[in-house]
C-alpha cells in the first residue's frame, strides 16, 4: 500500500466553469488576473512583493499547462513547462460555489440537490429563527442580520458588540450563517454553543454551515478575527472517501478545516492548525506519522479567507509564492509510492466586484516520486477522489472515474 496527500488550495481558480454565467461569475479567472495584475506591477507592495508571479514549482507540476487549457490563454509569469507532475482542469458538477459543495465532491460525493440561501433583503433571517437563537442563548439580541464582509462588519459594528454584548449574525452568498463575538469580552465557549444552538436552527432551512467568526481587539480598525474559526456543517449525503477510507482501517488525518467541512464523518484524526506557515509544518508533521495505506488531508484557508474575499490582489500573490516557494520541502521527503494531489474547492477572483465565492475551473495537480507527466484535459471534481482511492486500493466508489 502507498499513501495519499490532498492540498486543496481554497478558492484558487483557474478560469470561469461552463456555467459561470448562471451564477454571475462569466470571466472570472482567480489565477490568470492576479497574474495579469501582478504582470503590470498593480500586485506591487513595498516590503511584500513586486513584479511578474513566479510559480516555478506549480508550474512545472503543470499549473501553466492547466490554465491554459481552461481558459486558452496562459497567465503571465507561467512557461506551462509541465514537467514534473500530472495535470487536469477540474470541473465541478454540484449546484453550489462553496466550500462543502468542493470538498465533498473532490472526495467523491457531488452535491446534487440544493442548498438553502438567506435573502439579501435587510432584516435577511427569519425572524422566529433569531426569536429562538435569542432565547435558547440568553441573549440581550442580536446585530447584523444582513450580508456582509467579515472584516467589513467588525469594524461597523464590533464596538457595538462589545458595549451591548450582542453578537453580531450574518450571511453571505453562500448557504452559511455567521456569528461574529469577541474571543473574551463574549468568551469563545459561550460562542461556540451558541453557534451549536443556530446550526439546530438552521437544519430545517438546508443551511450548510453554520460559523464561529471569534475576533479580539477593543476599536473599529483594530478588530481582527484570530485563528478559532469552527464550522458546523452538516455531513455529507453518503460516504465520502475519508469513510471508505476509514472503514478499511486506515488513519484519515485532516489538517486545518478538513474535519469541520465532513462534519468529521470519516476523519480518525483532526490536527488544528492556523496560518498557511502553520498548515504547512502540521503537513511536513503528517510525513513522519502517516502509514502505509494512509490518506492526509490538507486545507489551505488563508488564499480564501485573508486575500479572496478581501479583494486583496498583492496578499494573493505573495501568499502562492510564498506556498510555491515551501513546496519542495514536502516533495523531497515523499517516499517511494506516496502520491500527493493539490487541487482547489472553488474559486475566489480576488479582482472580481463583491466579496464572493466565483464560479471556476480548478487546477488538478499531481505529484509523486517517479510519476511521469502527463495531461488529462478536463475532468469532474470527484475524478481527484477516485484517482487517490485507486492509488490507496480502495473499491471504485459511486460517482467519478481514476485518471489513470
Amino acid at each position: 500500500m502507498a499513501r495519499a496527500f490532498l492540498f486543496i488550495l481554497d478558492s484558487f481558480g483557474i478560469g470561469g466553469a461552463p456555467d459561470a454565467a448562471a451564477y454571475g461569475d462569466a470571466g472570472a479567472d482567480t489565477l490568470g488576473h492576479i497574474a495579469e495584475a501582478a504582470a503590470r506591477g498593480a500586485a506591487d507592495r513595498p516590503d511584500l512583493r513586486a513584479g511578474p508571479l513566479r510559480l516555478p514549482r506549480l508550474d512545472r507540476l503543470g499549473l501553466g499547462a492547466a490554465a491554459e487549457a481552461s481558459t486558452g490563454r496562459r497567465p503571465p509569469g507561467l512557461d506551462g513547462s509541465a514537467d514534473l507532475g500530472r495535470w487536469a482542469v477540474g470541473v465541478e458538477s454540484s449546484k453550489g460555489k462553496d466550500t462543502p459543495s468542493g470538498h465533498w465532491e473532490l472526495a467523491g460525493v457531488p452535491v446534487t440537490f440544493d442548498w438553502g440561501y438567506f435573502p439579501t433583503t435587510v432584516p435577511t433571517f427569519p425572524p422566529e429563527l433569531i426569536a429562538e437563537l435569542v432565547r435558547r442563548g440568553g441573549l440581550p439580541g442580536i446585530l447584523g442580520d444582513c450580508h456582509a464582509s467579515g472584516t467589513e462588519i467588525l469594524d461597523r459594528l464590533g464596538e457595538e458588540h462589545l458595549r451591548t454584548g450582542r453578537p453580531i449574525v450574518y450571511t453571505s452568498a453562500d448557504s452559511v450563517l455567521q456569528i461574529a463575538a469577541h474571543e473574551t469580552h463574549f468568551g469563545l465557549d459561550r460562542l461556540y454553543d451558541l453557534c451549536r444552538i443556530a446550526r439546530s436552527l438552521c437544519d430545517p432551512l438546508g443551511i450548510g454551515r453554520v460559523i464561529a467568526r471569534p475576533f479580539v481587539g477593543e476599536t473599529a480598525g483594530q478588530f481582527t478575527r484570530t485563528g478559532n474559526r469552527r464550522d458546523y456543517a452538516v455531513p455529507p449525503p453518503e460516504p465520502t472517501l475519508l469513510d471508505r477510507a476509514k472503514a478499511a482501517g486506515r488513519q484519515v488525518i485532516a489538517v486545518g478545516k478538513i474535519s469541520d467541512i465532513f462534519a468529521g464523518s470519516g476523519v480518525t484524526r483532526a490536527v488544528k492548525a492556523s496560518g498557511h506557515d502553520a498548515l504547512f509544518e502540521a503537513a511536513l508533521g503528517t510525513l513522519e506519522t502517516a502509514r502505509d495505506g494512509d490518506f492526509v488531508l490538507v486545507n489551505f484557508v488563508d488564499f480564501d479567507t485573508l486575500y479572496g474575499h478581501r479583494r486583496d490582489v498583492a496578499g494573493y500573490a505573495a501568499a502562492l509564492e510564498a506556498f510555491d516557494a515551501r513546496l519542495p520541502a514536502f516533495l523531497d521527503r515523499m517516499a517511494a509510492g506516496d502520491l500527493l494531489m493539490l487541487t482547489a474547492d472553488h474559486g475566489c477572483d480576488p479582482t472580481w466586484p463583491g466579496t464572493d465565492h466565483t464560479r471556476e475551473q480548478v487546477p488538478v495537480l499531481a505529484y509523486g516520486p517517479g510519476l511521469t507527466p502527463e495531461g488529462y484535459g478536463r475532468r469532474g471534481f470527484a475524478d481527484v477522489g477516485e484517482t487517490l482511492a485507486a492509488h490507496l486500493g480502495l473499491a471504485p466508489g459511486r460517482h467519478g472515474t481514476a485518471m489513470w
